[in-house]
């Protein structure tokens, strides 16, 4: 079984200049689901489309299958 990798939001978070911290600040997502995020473990639909409307994106822009 695979794995969703979220290494494409952080490359496109970096390009768009939207940090942690305003991530936070603006509550976008929370810090626990932002933890997840970072280490790869699964998070809602809600909290793809929350970050997809900040960064004005589709899920594929954030987020890959990898096949283990």
């Amino acid at each position: 079984m695979g794995t969703i990798s979220f290494d494409k939001l952080f490359i496109l978070m970096k390009k768009k200049q939207l940090t942690t911290y305003k991530i936070r600040k603006d509550n976008i997502i929370g810090q626990g689901t932002l933890q997840r995020l970072k280490k790869g473990e699964s998070v809602s639909t809600d909290t793809i489309a929350s970050l997809c409307e900040a960064l004005n994106c589709q899920p594929a822009d954030i987020m890959e299958y990898v096949n283990e």
